[in-house]
């Protein structure tokens, strides 16, 4: 399963892929880059894509400290986040509806669940239509082109 995130400063958000078999391990693994990268900061906002989602593993333990680790850096310091889920098949919106539900207790975090990526865009408050341009004005600017 592999996860890959990249953090946009200027956009003050954060996207994840997933792909394949969720496993909570690897997850964890790569939150804990996510939360020690220097461009990481609390109540940024979340966009996770789980367009290539294939299934997940059932580790309960490991998701427990998964999500308790995400909600003491999400919520450090009083802040909030925004989280969107791309989920744009039965499959992939069934996954989204367990991540969502684990965020319940956390009144901080507020997340929303979409199957078409420039809506999930339109809630963060971005103007791009796609991931693609996203990521690809992102590219630019950090380049300053």
């Amino acid at each position: 399963m592999p996860v890959s995130f990249r953090i946009l400063p200027t956009h003050g958000l954060v996207y994840v892929r997933i792909e394949g078999d969720v496993r909570a391990f690897e997850s964890l693994a790569r939150f804990k880059e996510y939360a020690k990268h220097r461009d990481f900061r609390p109540g940024q906002k979340q966009l996770i894509d789980l367009s290539r989602v294939t299934g997940f593993d059932d580790d309960f333990p490991k998701l427990i400290e998964l999500q308790a680790r995400k909600a003491d850096a999400f919520l450090a310091n009083g802040a909030q986040s925004l989280t969107v889920y791309y989920a744009p098949c039965r499959q992939t919106r069934a996954f989204a509806q367990l991540l969502k539900r684990n965020w319940n207790p956390f009144p901080g975090v507020v997340t929303v669940i979409q199957d078409n990526e420039a809506d999930a865009l339109s809630i963060l408050g971005m103007r791009m239509t796609s991931f693609r341009q996203l990521l690809e004005e992102a590219a630019k600017s950090r380049s300053g082109s």
